[in-house]
């Protein structure tokens, strides 16, 4: 069994706790996950089921897109509702351009410091282990990309907004981006601090909440002998060149050799020199990655093979 699962996460699950269940679910051990989402979070969480999981690397290079709540006034040890509060101010008053002229200067490149609760790894240890054994070490800031940031909401009583006043912001970025940190910076900027509430996970590269499947959902179905919710592999390959080849040299291809241009068919489009290109057996199943290459002649030189 190979493909993957758009699983809509529920809040309070970590995403190796839906890994799991979807190992007992399937009754397959090779399944990982394409983009951690964090516990308190909600979302896509693209799962990989057997060979699908060697396509890990390339689903956490999509970019994001988060629905997520700012409350302003108040900031904590984890940038968001489950940490303590480290500092409160309740007497301000910020006008809505004041709010959209600060998240304005968001927008682009900015460097985040990642925060304790991460799962980022110093010294072979996970951020998020070290903080909860009170240890706080210093990280080193990262370059990210936002590439848009919309107030779909603001809930306050008066016409400026003040402490507790709630901001429903929807982000575009790339991926390592911390829309806890987000929030927290913009609160900083702001003067009077923030954190993050409430946050979900919209999209995942090519994979939406609207075809998600909950895990019930995927339940019902595989109890029932349906895996429907199973995608194929090259579903997660949206932007790939994607041809298929003469199955005489799908031999060569398992054995990681070049194949040339004439053994390809229904080639879409003119394949070039550093094209990169997804080679598909021909009733459509991913056999393995390659890249456009010239030696003495064009060739298609695959450097991940999914074969058996």
């Amino acid at each position: 069994m190979d493909g993957i699962i758009n699983v809509l996460k529920p809040p309070g699950m970590s995403s190796h706790q839906v890994v799991s269940y979807f190992r007992r679910l399937l009754g397959i051990k090779k399944i990982g996950h394409g983009g951690t989402l964090d516990p308190g979070a909600s979302g896509v969480l693209p799962i990989l089921v057997g060979r699908a999981t060697r396509l890990s690397n390339f689903l956490m290079d999509y970019d994001k897109t988060y629905v997520a709540e700012l409350t302003l006034g108040l900031s904590t040890t984890t940038q968001d509702a489950s940490g303590d509060t480290t500092s409160m101010h309740t007497d301000f008053s910020i006008s809505p351009r004041d709010l959209a002229d600060t998240l304005a200067s968001f927008q682009g490149s900015i460097w985040q410091t990642p925060p304790m609760a991460s799962a980022i790894r110093v010294g072979g240890k996970r951020l998020y282990e070290l903080e909860r054994q009170g240890i706080s070490v210093p990280r080193e800031p990262r370059q990210v990309q936002i590439y848009s940031i919309n107030i779909m909401a603001i809930w306050h009583e008066q016409e400026t907004m003040g402490f507790g006043t709630r901001v429903l912001l929807r982000v575009v970025c790339s991926k390592g981006t911390y829309v806890r940190t987000l929030c927290h910076d913009i609160g900083e900027k702001l003067g009077v601090g923030a954190h993050m509430s409430f946050l979900t996970r919209v999209s995942s590269g090519p994979f939406h909440s609207s075809s998600a499947y909950t895990l019930e959902e995927a339940a019902a179905l595989a109890e029932r002998g349906s895996y429907e919710f199973l995608l194929p592999m090259d579903s997660g390959l949206p932007g790939w060149v994607k041809v298929k080849v003469h199955p005489a040299v799908e031999e060569r291809i398992k054995n990681g050799n070049y194949v040339l241009p004439e053994h390809l068919i229904d080639v879409p489009s003119t394949l070039t020199v550093g094209d990169d290109v997804a080679l598909l057996d021909v009733e459509g199943s991913l056999l393995a990655l390659a890249e456009i290459k010239k030696t003495d002649q064009l060739i298609c030189q695959p450097f991940r093979v999914f074969m058996r």
